[in-house]
């Protein structure tokens, strides 16, 4: 029977910090905008670590039954299945419990506020709700995986990008506009950012497994090319954020120092090579946790 460390191993606590920024990030923009709210920030908060929980497990579960996991050629750290910590059947448990948190978890935000909105509104707030679900779910598991065919990185920029940092700004303001889309954009081309590295550091085990991603596309070199340019354009899509609506004073701008966090990943990763990858992850995740606190931070003094 699995252990409560097995199952910490699995939920993969590193990926868990962009997670906790993006609701960060929709947060402080509420902030700003004097709308913010403490019960929706602490349910946003357990929806998206819920969320991004539920990716993890479906991610594992789906490799290892697609044997991807267990070609022997993998380079990241042997996962909870792979290694035999955790049963399929445990596993599937586990993922259908979480989807249920993630259900009555965004049914609750909604109610919430359901008073406050148009039906409209609640309506496509449970729809993104729905599909962020499935996006969560069906990267590697079942027979037309989206994340087998490269669609991983377009998905996990919406859906760890946009539509939680958009969401959040919503279920605190009560508002669609365009003042969260830069920063939405700019977080979600680092959840892109990761899901490269990891893609790059298992480029020829998913090459021999046919998992097509973006990294096996391009070939590693094209890989770390597109790498540089999601950097560049996170960069620009806050920068641009600031010349809109916070162009004075100065230190309004003092966030953007985390990009050196950034740029300098970009460069250690220029020169290194599958196994040597996988610390550039945590490092990625905590960076865009630290942006998303800096950001809010400057936009409220």
């Amino acid at each position: 029977m699995a252990t409560v460390k097995d199952w910490i191993s699995a939920f993969r606590l590193r990926t868990l910090f962009l997670a906790v920024a993006t609701v960060v990030l929709g947060s402080g923009l509420a902030w700003r905008e004097d709308s913010f709210s403490m019960t929706t920030f602490l349910l946003a908060l357990l929806l998206a670590v819920s969320i991004q929980i539920l990716a993890n497990m479906a991610n594992d579960l789906g490799d290892f039954l697609k044997g991807t996991d267990t070609t022997g050629r993998r380079q990241g750290p042997t996962r909870t299945l792979q290694g035999g910590k955790i049963s399929a059947r445990e596993m599937k448990r586990a993922i259908v419990i979480f989807s249920i948190i993630c259900m009555v978890t965004g049914l609750i935000l909604v109610l919430n506020i359901i008073t406050r909105i148009p039906r409209s509104s609640a309506v496509i707030l449970i729809g993104l709700g729905g599909a962020s679900i499935l996006a969560a779910l069906f990267y590697t598991l079942g027979k037309r995986a989206y994340g087998y065919k490269g669609w991983g990185d377009l998905l996990a920029f919406i859906f760890f990008g946009p539509v939680p940092v958009i969401g959040t700004y919503f279920l605190h303001t009560h508002l669609f506009n365009f003042q969260p889309v830069l920063p939405a954009i700019g977080i979600g081309l680092i959840s892109t950012m990761i899901l490269n590295i990891n893609n790059m550091r298992d480029i020829e085990n998913d090459r021999a497994s046919g998992k097509v991603t973006i990294a096996v596309r391009l070939g590693i070199h094209g890989a770390k090319i597109y790498h540089a340019g999601l950097s560049i354009a996170s960069f620009l899509s806050f920068l641009s954020y600031n010349t809109l609506y916070e162009a004075q004073p100065w230190y309004k701008y003092l966030y953007l120092l985390v990009f050196l966090f950034l740029f300098r990943i970009m460069d250690g990763i220029r020169r290194k090579y599958d196994q040597a990858l996988d610390p550039y992850l945590k490092l990625t995740s905590l960076s865009g946790f630290l942006l998303a606190i800096a950001f809010s931070i400057c936009i409220n003094i």
